[in-house]
């Protein structure tokens, strides 16, 4: 007679949903932790706050609705309802990011995020949604993931996905669900170089990000101004190919 799983079993079972909520935070980002790239772990998150931000606390603890803003029009994040990324990766897949609208969450009107990745056959692999809101010193937060973790329920709060604006240095937690969904990011460059099959990019902000539900894991990820998420660096390779603009 069967008495349920074993333990080994669900010891798999929940390193499989860890694996499945981090890859679906991940894309919906439009920010992808896309972890198992190159391993040279960061340590702990610096608390330098942003320029031009005083007081600021990653993550934080709560949420005060008069401190947003209904749009997020931050030159590194640009997410204007409508707006639609698609990217290559490595190992054959497309990746679509589009900005659908806004949905209330811990009491402001966050912008929502959608994300569909198919394979080489164009099957779709993956679906994830994602919510970010924007305070009014244009620093954009992450509120939650879609069926994941939302700020405010559970203990999960609410990280930092972009400064208003990035130094090298800044280092910050990007979300916080304790055993969910736990990453972190250290800016490392504010002039880097990359070229994709979109365009060729100057003065690109670096970022390094993981995660320590994935001790020794890291992926480089690179923003354009008024472009957003252009190339991430890592085992798994993700280039902007196409824009269209909200």
């Amino acid at each position: 007679m069967s008495h349920g799983p074993s333990r080994a079993h669900r010891r798999r079972a929940d390193r499989r949903a860890h694996r499945r909520a981090h890859r679906r935070a991940a894309l919906a980002l439009v920010l992808p932790l896309v972890l198992g790239l190159g391993a040279c772990g960061m340590g702990a998150p610096r608390s330098a706050p942003p320029s031009g931000v005083d007081g600021l606390v990653v993550p934080t603890p709560s949420i005060e609705p008069a401190d947003y803003v209904t749009v997020v029009d931050n030159p590194w994040l640009p997410l204007a309802v409508g707006s639609r990324w698609r990217y290559a990766a490595s190992d054959g897949a497309a990746v679509e990011v589009t900005v659908s609208g806004t949905r209330p969450v811990a009491g402001v009107e966050a912008t929502v995020v959608d994300t569909v990745e198919r394979g080489p056959g164009g099957r779709v692999v993956e679906r994830s949604s994602a919510w970010y809101a924007q305070d009014r010193e244009g620093n954009v937060w992450h509120v939650g993931d879609d069926g994941v973790w939302e700020a405010g329920e559970g203990g999960a709060q609410a990280g930092l996905a972009m400064p208003a604006t990035p130094r090298v240095g800044d280092g910050f937690v990007e979300e916080r669900a304790p055993g969910v969904a736990e990453g972190q990011s250290r800016v490392l460059a504010v002039d880097a170089r990359r070229t994709t099959s979109y365009d060729a990019f100057d003065g690109l902000v670096l970022v390094e990000r993981s995660s320590p539900l994935e001790p020794g894991r890291t992926t480089e990820a690179f923003y354009a101004r008024d472009v957003g998420l252009v190339l991430v660096e890592g085992a798994r390779d993700l280039e902007l190919v196409d824009l269209s603009r909200g």
